[in-house]
């Protein structure tokens, strides 16, 4: 009764029972597979636990990272067996990424199977590079605890006295009876010397007594016992009788007086024509002499001589020699800055404008010790220029002037700017120039001449003259206007014959004027009433058409929000337009174009439609203020940032071209022709600082996407106009 009682209890239970007779012995219980588990915590340089030994066949692969295990922070770890390094065995992938917030809590499990080795396994989160260790898997009969046997062999051609003649070669031999295999056997020469990894025979030729010691060890990590042997190497016989040449040099910076600065190095050579060069020794000072094997560093500060000898195999001794030298320590490096500051100076009128012309004048100081090496200056976002004498700016305007100074030690000072604005006055015109180019050179479309694109004398810029971006009926008509902008340009100095050239050869290249040339962009938005009602206005603020082909944000309306074009998505497309910093005084026009966002309306993860774009897209910036916010003109705002130092101050009330060239996640921004800034949306970056409001960068990533500007106040005005696009 009570076995009929407890047979149905473990029934009830799950438990299988089986009868077994007198006769019949009871059936083995199958191996457990075995489970080897990982853990890891908060701490960053290794794992909490982890196995140190396995057995080769199937195995359970566990590894937790969770607050049950000492991870209190949150932070992601991986268990990652390596499978590039020779050394080690690369027949199992795995890779497990542990969190204690992730759908497992942080417990992973991996079946895998072992091969009879070394795995070497780590974590391959940035930062956790010491959290690594190796496991040691034997065969499956039997864990191994033996140590290989080693042995060594000595060979070479001995004298009466058993002395090896010139030279001694010792081979290395080590077996494993244990099951793992011989890992790697080492051998040192000396009592002091350095283990070294053994691959062939060793060969000694410096003649005297040596030691040579030797171990081994097997791939489950037993180590055999050291042992050694011991020989001497005698010269062969000759009639050697002339002792080596020795010589010294003293390396190490110096100051003016000849001493070394914080160090000397002194390098000793030897050679010899007979029977060689046995030993070469060196002794500071008065201190022992030592066998001399690499450079000798001296850092103590004093007066110091190191003495040197050399031996040959026939046992001839140099004569004793010696350098001398001083060690000084240096003077504290200097790791300051220059200081910078920067005056204008002209008659101003009543709105703080300089009337005909501004002189900038630009002061270093520095307090490092090493003293000012130079000045540089860049004017409205050019390239950096010695400063040498004050400078002179009269082209009516704003004005941005960049400075920035370096000291002798190679500081350099963090750039700083002033910013003014010249008005026509004093009998200084403003310039007559078409358009405005900032590039470094005269570019004619796409052709770049090479001809540096210089200040002209009615204070225009060459590529200014040129007027690529103008409609020209026909090729012709444009290369005639080229042929007298050129002339006038070689008769007043500007260019040479050879830049005249140059710049008509372009002209010729570029097409423009050409049928078809500009075919491809197409208009979709030009100012007129027709091109506006095909956008759409969406969150605060308003675009105000201007009647000259123009719009401008925040004249009527306030609050953020967007202008957008429904009519289509865009892929790969190269954007083109024209934008104006409109803002009033001496502030800032803020704004951007948004490129590659979703449907606006309806999104399901934002109710408000122009943070649809700002979360879901990408903004190309448009904002230039010397303070704020740090994501300036040709950022992409907030993956990818953009400083005045980069790319400079744009020109204020000016019409500034800006290309936005995107092609699968590739991102290059163009200003004026000029590239200042590429992007690379490869997914999973952060942002630069985080923000609150935005919901990270998975959504960042699509193919195709809608174009928008942005209105961001009334007080942050910028028009655009000619807005163009061109599939790709």
């Amino acid at each position: 009764m009570w076995a009929a009682l407890l047979a149905g209890l473990l029934m009830v239970l799950g438990l299988q029972t089986a009868a077994v007779g007198e006769d019949e012995p009871a059936a083995a219980a199958p191996a457990a597979q075995q489970v080897l588990t990982w853990t890891a915590g908060d701490d960053i340089t290794k794992y909490t636990s982890a196995p140190e030994t396995a057995v080769a066949g199937p195995a359970t692969i566990v590894f937790e990272n969770s607050e049950a295990t000492g991870n209190t922070t949150g932070m992601p770890h991986t268990l990652t067996f390596i499978t590039s390094d020779p050394e080690y065995n690369n027949d199992v992938q795995l890779n497990i990424l542990a969190s204690p917030f992730d759908a497992q809590g942080g417990r992973h499990t991996a079946e895998v199977t072992l091969s009879p080795g070394r795995y070497l396994y780590h974590c391959t989160v940035q930062g956790h590079t010491e959290m690594r260790g190796v496991l040691v898997v034997t065969e499956g009969g039997g864990e191994d605890t033996t140590a290989p046997e080693t042995s060594a062999d000595v060979q070479g051609t001995q004298n009466a006295e058993g002395q090896y003649v010139g030279a001694a070669s010792v081979a290395i031999g080590a077996t494993d009876a244990g099951g793992s295999g011989v890992d790697r056997v080492e051998y040192a020469i000396g009592a002091d010397g350095a283990w070294q990894p053994y691959t062939t025979a060793v060969v000694i030729d410096e003649v005297g007594d040596h030691t040579v010691r030797y171990r081994a060890f097997d791939k489950a990590g037993n180590a055999a016992a050291e042992k050694s042997v011991t020989f001497t190497v005698v010269a062969p016989g000759t009639d050697d009788t002339t002792p080596p040449d020795t010589s010294a040099t003293v390396d190490g910076e110096r100051n003016a007086d000849g001493a070394y600065l914080d160090m000397a190095t002194v390098t000793v050579s030897a050679s010899d024509t007979g029977s060689g060069v046995n030993t070469i020794e060196y002794a500071v000072g008065d201190g022992a002499w030592q066998p001399y094997t690499m450079p000798v560093m001296v850092h103590q500060v004093g007066t110091h001589t190191v003495r040197y000898r050399a031996t040959d195999k026939a046992g001839n001794a140099a004569a004793e020699k010696s350098v001398q030298f001083t060690v000084v320590a240096a003077s504290p490096q200097d790791t300051t800055a220059p200081v910078t500051g920067a005056t204008v100076e002209g008659t101003r009128n009543a709105g703080g404008a300089y009337v005909g012309g501004a002189k900038v004048t630009v002061s270093a100081t520095d307090a490092g010790g090493s003293g000012v090496a130079g000045i540089e200056y860049s004017l409205d976002g050019g390239p950096y220029l010695a400063y040498t004498a004050p400078v002179l700016v009269d082209r009516a305007g704003t004005h941005t002037v960049a400075y920035r100074a370096s000291d002798k030690a190679g500081n350099v000072s963090q750039p700083l700017s002033v910013s003014f604005t010249v008005v026509t006055g004093g009998g200084v015109p403003a310039p007559p120039c078409p358009e405005y180019d900032e590039r470094l050179t005269v570019i004619v479309g796409t052709v770049d001449s090479g001809v540096p694109n210089r200040v002209t004398n009615n204070r225009c810029r060459i590529n200014e003259l040129i007027e690529d971006e103008r409609e020209w009926t026909s090729h012709a008509l444009f290369l005639k206007h080229v042929r007298e902008v050129t002339a006038r340009l070689l008769a007043e100095g500007v260019i040479d014959q050879r830049e005249l050239k140059a710049v008509r050869a372009a002209a010729r290249e570029s097409g423009i004027g050409t049928p078809g040339q500009t075919e491809g962009y197409r208009t979709i938005m030009d100012g007129t009433a027709e091109s506006l009602a095909k956008w759409e206005q969406v969150g605060g603020g308003s675009f105000a058409a201007n009647g000259d082909g123009s719009i401008t944000s925040g004249t009527t309306e306030s609050g953020l929000g967007m202008l957008w074009f429904p009519e289509r998505t865009y892929g790969d497309f190269s954007l083109k337009l024209q934008w104006r910093d409109d803002a009033p005084g001496t502030g800032n026009a803020n704004s951007g174009v948004f490129v590659r966002f979703p449907w606006v309306h309806d999104h399901p993860e934002e109710s408000r439609p122009e943070w649809a774009a700002i979360k879901f897209g990408h903004e190309i910036q448009v904002f230039d203020s010397p303070s704020g916010d740090m994501y300036k003109t040709g950022s992409v705002y907030g993956f990818d940032r953009v400083g005045l130092a980069g790319a400079g101050v744009t020109q204020k009330g000016t019409w500034n071209d800006y290309e936005i060239r995107v092609v699968d996640q590739h991102y290059s921004v163009y200003r004026n022709g000029v590239l200042i800034n590429e992007f690379d949306n490869t997914g999973g970056q952060e942002f630069e600082p985080p923000r609150s409001d935005d919901p990270g960068t998975d959504g960042r990533r699509y193919a195709a996407g809608y174009i928008g500007l942005q209105v961001h106040g009334t007080t942050d005005v910028v028009s655009y106009r000619d807005v163009r696009i061109m599939d790709l």
